[in-house]
């Protein structure tokens, strides 16, 4: 196996968590387990569904602004440049929010795609669609996430899924994952060691 290609999920790892998705829950009127907020807003009415999107909108917007990168985010994309390995990022964000994230912090990303481009995580879409664009087998490649989301879609893809331990759920999470990381900037030595043993 050789990494060609290392696919980001945005909030909460390449930048600081910040949605409070229990609290998004709330301001629409749902129970705090309703479920993931896409998902349920696939079940309301259009007039419901509006009012939802946006509250979302209002989120995702102060998360842009607010936005601060992890630890070592910005010196692991650094080094995958200088290694000539490809970088998306796959979110269940808008596109728009993930450019404007990479503009505000003057970072540089291969491919972007969001929830407007097609099924969102878990769905394994994101991950082949970007390997395609890429040119790169979904084998040759690593998707890194904070959430079980990122890890089904890098496993239904085929990928190699990178799980980052920065939440609650996380433990739960990490069987599902082929390495667990502390720090985004762990995979550089992962993928170090992947490479020198091909």
């Amino acid at each position: 196996m050789h990494i060609q290609a290392v696919i980001f999920d945005l909030d909460g790892t390449l930048t600081e968590p910040f949605f409070d998705f229990d609290a998004i829950r709330e301001e629409m009127g749902l129970s705090k387990d309703a479920g993931p907020v896409l998902e349920v807003m696939r079940s309301m009415n259009p007039q419901q569904c509006r009012e939802a999107e946006t509250i979302l909108y209002e989120h995702e917007h102060r998360a842009v602004v607010e936005s601060t990168l992890n630890p070592g985010a910005r010196e692991t994309l650094d080094w995958l440049h200088q290694q000539d390995i490809r970088i998306g990022v796959l979110t269940r964000n808008r596109r728009e929010n993930a450019e404007a994230v990479a503009q505000k912090h003057s970072l540089t990303f291969d491919g972007i795609i969001g929830r407007d481009d097609g099924p969102v995580k878990p769905d394994a879409f994101g991950v082949l669609g970007l390997c395609r664009q890429f040119g790169v087998q979904p084998r040759h490649t690593m998707v890194v996430g904070d959430y079980l989301f990122d890890i089904l879609c890098a496993k239904s893809a085929g990928a190699v899924a990178v799980l980052l331990m920065n939440q609650q759920r996380a433990e739960e999470f990490a069987a599902h994952a082929d390495f667990t990381i502390d720090r985004v900037d762990e995979i550089i030595e992962i993928i170090s060691n992947i490479q020198s043993e091909v």
